[in-house]
């Protein structure tokens, strides 16, 4: 599995359900690595797309207790076991924060966007580059957009012994 996530320097990830910052170079950068694959998510992220509905050419894969909730274009699933054994090996892990953890250890892959700034959240990534088992596998250069400074970096779990 994959995660993708746009972090901050303290590997925030929202605040009041919400991303940080939308960057259009970012979204396009997630179009562009998710389109054709499932993606995993909760359903708090899918209620921050537009008009609340899943993302278009992906297979949605939403999280969710609640037994009422059926959004249509979208498979929910009520327990992450259930959601495991229907996710292809290949989909992406896209949030929120509590997806995020229950899946981390289940991912190989890491496509983090470094925010170079710090704002005001809530709702966090387990900081990668403290963790042993990963590692950067590839950083880009720094970009700009909007006065906000930011890379790509793709991280790798290796296997601990």
């Amino acid at each position: 599995m994959n995660l993708i996530a746009a972090v901050d320097r303290n590997w925030a990830i929202g605040k009041g359900g919400d991303q940080l910052v939308y960057l259009r170079t970012d979204l396009k950068r997630f179009q562009a690595l998710t389109t054709g694959h499932a993606v995993i998510l909760g359903r708090k992220t899918l209620a921050t797309f537009p008009g609340g509905r899943p993302l278009k050419n992906r297979r949605n894969l939403v999280l969710s207790r609640d037994p009422d909730f059926h959004p249509e274009g979208a498979e929910v699933f009520p327990t992450l076991e259930a959601l495991l054994a229907a996710a292809p090996e290949d989909a992406f892990v896209i949030g929120g924060g509590s997806v995020y953890r229950a899946l981390l250890d289940r991912c190989s892959t890491a496509y983090i966007t470094k925010l170079d700034a710090a704002w005001p959240a809530d709702t966090w990534l387990p900081d990668l580059d403290a963790l042993p088992e990963w590692q950067v596998a590839e950083e880009g250069e720094e970009l700009e957009e909007n006065g906000v400074r930011f890379r790509y970096v793709t991280y790798r779990r290796e296997e601990m012994a």
